[in-house]
């Protein structure tokens, strides 16, 4: 099977998460797919075969003729995200993909104009959608990779590696993904998440991040018999989100800026809800983004003469990179691999976060690869088959040099 035929077949699997869920997975078809992937990888012929209750699903290439090697490891997710259907996906491949627009159905375009990023891959073979469901590249194309190389690692035994771990995990789109995840379990000295974008990225420096939920009580009465009376749960909702600096949303910042952003809006005259997440690289910026959003309560209740205001703030994950600064061996090793492979590596902060974050603190440091999708989480979702294989040779040469 090659790389891109055992790609597209994962992408049939409907794997989106729910974070309304409080299930572990949140979705069935997650726990559906990870059955798939185990009795894959027995077929594989790898050992320390797991899958858990709860859908982490855990494996070993060992070590061939290394077995002093330092242990590392693979990761990437099995969910997708929810922010569109993963039902039914229909991928299909455009064959040297020639620069111009690609008809994913009529009257939807996937264009360079929209999407310059295509032009690089101009030549290349990309896999796209039917324009009704995004792809699934986001994290499948890293499931594919990992798996493929851990194949061919068993087909060239001339490749000395050392034992070899890798893990699949769901719900990472909602936040969860590392959660269950047994780190001594696991066994690994350092792992990599392949879970990154387009050729060549490499990053160990994420968002500190996280979510914010305001609460708003109102006073609801006859609105014929409101004034002096009424409190308008939706107007003070309203009030609130006016105090976020405008030029600090995720539509106005880049590269190391962080952010507010209102993710979702409901109420009714008595109540309402916001609810936001936060993100920064710098963690003294973090805290004081936090600290802010509970001065704007503050504001709120002291214009009212009363509470009408309360906000709950949860810390999700941290950067990395203070975890990843202590093992400096990681990064350069995975520079290395890429060099060896004849790419160049693209070290840039995530806009973002990974699995890896949370592990890192954890004590498995934990760099993010690419796998080679773009435009995630939507139907103009696309991968370079060109990028997959040098993802997927990127982690042959990582075991290959862990070794040495």
């Amino acid at each position: 099977m090659t790389l891109s035929e055992r790609f597209i077949r994962y992408t049939r699997f409907d794997t989106q998460s729910d974070e309304t869920s409080t299930t572990t997975p949140s979705t069935p078809g997650q726990l559906i797919f990870a059955r798939y992937l185990r009795d894959e990888l027995l077929n594989e012929g790898l050992s320390d075969v797991e899958l858990t209750a709860d859908g982490y699903l855990y494996a070993t290439l060992p070590a061939n003729g290394c077995d002093e090697a330092p242990v590392i490891g693979f990761i990437s997710h099995c969910d997708t995200s929810p922010d569109a259907s993963g039902s039914n996906v229909k991928a299909r491949i455009v064959t040297a993909y020639d620069g111009g627009d690609i008809e994913l159905r009529p009257g939807m375009m996937l264009s360079p104009t929209t999407f310059p990023e295509l032009l690089v891959h101009r030549g290349e073979d990309i896999i796209v959608t039917d324009g009704t469901t995004l792809l699934g590249a986001d994290d499948k194309a890293g499931i594919a990779e990992i798996v493929d190389a851990v194949c061919y690692l068993r087909d060239h035994p001339e490749i000395a590696h050392g034992k070899v771990r890798i893990a699949f995990t769901p719900d990472e789109e909602i936040g969860r993904g590392a959660d269950g995840f047994d780190v001594e379990r696991f066994g690994c000295q350092w792992a990599y998440t392949v879970d990154g974008g387009d050729l060549g990225e490499l990053e160990y420096e994420n968002f500190n991040a996280a979510s914010a939920l305001v609460s708003i009580a109102g006073l609801s009465v006859h609105p014929g018999a409101a004034k002096g009376k009424m409190i308008n749960a939706l107007r003070l909702a309203c009030e609130y989100n006016a105090m976020i600096p405008s030029d600090e949303t995720p539509e106005t910042t880049a590269d190391r800026q962080g952010f507010y952003h209102l993710t979702s809006m409901a109420g009714f005259v008595e109540s309402a809800i916001l609810q936001y997440i936060i993100r920064d690289h710098d963690r003294e910026s973090f805290e004081k983004r936090k600290e802010f959003l509970r001065a704007c309560v503050a504001r709120l209740n002291a214009s009212y003469g009363r509470q009408v205001a309360k906000v709950k703030i949860t810390d999700q994950y941290y950067n990395m990179k203070q975890q990843i600064d202590r093992h400096p061996h990681v990064v350069s090793l995975a520079r290395q691999a890429m060099e060896a492979c004849g790419v160049v590596p693209k070290e840039q902060p995530i806009r973002g976060g990974t699995d890896g974050a949370q592990l890192s603190f954890r004590g498995l440091p934990c760099p993010n690869l690419f796998a080679g999708g773009l435009n995630f989480h939507g139907p103009y979702e696309f991968v370079s088959i060109q990028t997959m294989l040098k993802a997927r040779d990127v982690i042959v040469k990582l075991c290959e040099l862990a070794a040495q």
